[in-house]
C-alpha cells in the first residue's frame, strides 16, 4: 500500500514536471502572438472614457476567456481523433498570421486617410451627441472578441503543436494553462498600459518635482509605447508565422538550416530570423493578393 502510494505521488510529480516543461515550450511558441495581441487589445479601447476603459478590458477579458473555454475542447477533440489535422492547422495560421501582418502593412501605406477619418467621425459623433456610448462601448467589445478569438485561436494551436503525442491529460493541464496564463498576462498588461497615462497625470499633479518628472514622462511615453507594440506585434506575425510555415515543410527546413548552419552562434541565430521574417512576408503577400483577387471575382463585388 505504502508502495503504491509512493508510485502515484511519483507518476503525479512526473506528469507536473512534463506540464512545467511543456508549459515553458508553448509559452515561448505562442509569446510572438502577444505582442500584436497586446497593441490589438491596448488600441480597441482608445476613444472610449477614461473612467470606462478598464470596464471595457474587462468585458474583451471575459469574453476572451469564453473563446478559449470553446477552443480547448476543440483542440482536444482534434488532437484525440484527428491529430493528422494538426500540422495543417498549423500552416493555416501560420500563413493567417503572415497574411494579417501584409495587410496591415498595406493598409497603412495604402489607406492612410481612412483610419484617420474614421476616427475624426467616431469623435465628432461623440462630441455631437449623435452616438450612444453605451451601444459604442458594446460594439468595442464584440468587435475586439472577435479579433481575440482569431488570436486565441492561434494560440491554441500552435500549443496543440507542441504537445503532441502527450497524454491526454498532460495536453489537457498544458492547454488549460496556457490559456488562462495568456489571458490574465495579455489584458493585465492591456490594463496596465491603457491606464498608464492617466497614472502619469495623476503623478504630474503631485507636490514633489521627482513625481512630476515621472508623470510628464509617463504622458510622453505612452503613444510611443503603443507605436511601438504595433511595430513589435506586426515583426512578430512575420517571424512567428514564418517559423512555422518553415518548420511545417521539411524541405524548406533543411534549407533554412542548411544556409545558417555554417554562421553558427548568434549570427547563425539572427540569420535564421531573418529568413522566417522573409519567408513570412512573402508568403502574406501571396495569401493577400489571392484574397485580392477573390474579391474582385466574387459576385456583387
Amino acid at each position: 500500500m505504502a508502495s503504491s502510494l509512493l508510485l502515484l505521488l511519483d507518476d503525479i510529480a512526473t506528469v507536473l514536471d512534463d506540464v512545467s516543461v511543456l508549459t515553458k515550450v508553448a509559452a515561448k511558441k505562442t509569446a510572438g502572438v502577444l505582442g500584436d495581441d497586446l497593441a490589438l487589445n491596448a488600441q480597441q479601447v482608445t476613444g472610449v472614457k477614461a473612467n470606462r476603459e478598464l470596464p471595457v478590458v474587462w468585458g474583451v477579458a471575459k469574453g476572451s476567456l469564453l473563446n478559449k473555454a470553446i477552443l480547448v475542447p476543440a483542440a482536444l477533440a482534434i488532437a484525440s481523433w484527428l491529430p493528422w489535422l494538426i500540422t495543417p492547422l498549423l500552416m493555416v495560421g501560420g500563413a493567417f498570421l503572415c497574411f494579417e501582418g501584409v495587410e496591415k502593412l498595406a493598409h497603412k501605406f495604402l489607406h492612410k486617410g481612412e483610419d484617420a477619418q474614421a476616427r475624426r467621425e467616431h469623435v465628432q459623433a461623440m462630441v455631437e451627441g449623435g452616438a450612444d456610448p453605451a451601444q459604442l462601448e458594446k460594439d468595442k467589445i464584440k468587435g475586439a472578441i472577435r479579433t481575440d478569438f482569431i488570436l486565441s485561436a492561434e494560440i491554441i494551436v500552435i500549443t496543440l503543436g507542441a504537445v503532441e503525442g502527450q497524454p491526454f491529460l498532460t495536453q489537457l493541464t498544458v492547454l488549460a494553462a496556457i490559456a488562462v496564463l495568456m489571458t490574465v498576462g495579455v489584458y493585465g498588461l492591456v490594463a496596465g498600459i491603457v491606464k498608464l497615462d492617466d497614472l502619469g497625470l495623476w503623478l504630474t499633479r503631485r507636490s514633489g518635482a521627482l513625481a512630476r518628472a515621472v508623470g510628464r514622462g509617463l504622458v510622453g511615453m505612452a503613444p510611443w509605447l503603443m507605436k511601438a507594440l504595433s511595430v513589435l506585434g506586426t515583426a512578430a506575425m512575420f517571424l512567428v508565422g514564418g517559423g512555422i510555415l518553415v518548420h511545417g515543410v521539411p524541405a524548406v527546413a533543411h534549407a533554412v538550416e542548411g544556409w545558417t548552419h555554417p554562421f553558427g552562434g548568434l549570427p547563425g541565430t539572427l540569420l535564421g530570423l531573418a529568413a522566417n521574417a522573409a519567408i513570412g512576408i512573402v508568403a502574406g503577400a501571396v495569401v493577400l493578393a489571392v484574397v485580392e483577387v477573390a474579391k474582385r471575382f466574387k459576385p456583387g463585388a
